[in-house]
């Protein structure tokens, strides 16, 4: 089995640019991603528990891995949610499926949104994770159009071990996330 494409970009060129940029003495000083949470919630699904399967239907086949679900911690009456109930499904990919994940979002998803500008450079915390959000899992070309139930969107959290946003920024800027100027 080969090495995802990313994770040979990162070995050979991404690191010797970091170390060039930061003035780091040791490779394995260099950010690495850790993990990507791939997470949908859907409040709709303690109504109808079909969508809740088709959910993670989908994220199953965009992904490559069978998503968790996930429950409700408190009841929250306005919204008709009990404790315990099921209100979405999430996927933490690690290593190889990690990389090919990323390398799907970037190469083929991203650009299948309408009026892309960029992803913002604010959604770094403090620790230099980035998280965002997708308005629609119909850009992944995995999911058949035909037989979405209901359009929705799922939130992306790219957990890497940098010790500040700038060097995550860096990081995930030399593996081709297309930011906005």
């Amino acid at each position: 089995m080969t090495a995802p494409r990313l994770l040979t970009a990162y070995r050979n060129n991404i690191v010797p640019e970091m170390m060039k940029a930061f003035n780091y003495k040791n490779s394995l000083q260099v950010p690495r991603l850790k993990k990507i949470v791939v997470n949908i919630g859907l409040g709709e699904a303690t109504q109808d528990i079909k969508m809740l399967e088709a959910a993670q239907n989908e994220l199953a086949v965009i992904t490559g891995q069978k998503p968790v679900t996930t429950r409700a911690k408190k009841a929250i009456a306005n919204f008709k949610i009990r404790r315990g109930s099921a209100i979405g499904c999430k996927v933490t990919l690690r290593r190889s499926m990690m990389y090919e994940f990323l390398d799907r979002l970037i190469a083929v998803a991203i650009p299948r949104i309408r009026d892309f500008r960029g992803l913002s450079q604010d959604s770094f915390d403090s620790h230099g994770n980035y998280s965002f959000g997708l308005n629609e899992q119909v850009i992944f070309p995995e999911v058949d159009v035909d037989k979405v139930m209901k359009t929705h969107g799922m939130d992306i959290t790219i957990v890497t071990n940098a010790k500040s946003r700038e060097e995550a920024f860096e990081v995930l800027k030399f593996f081709g996330m297309p930011f906005k100027k």
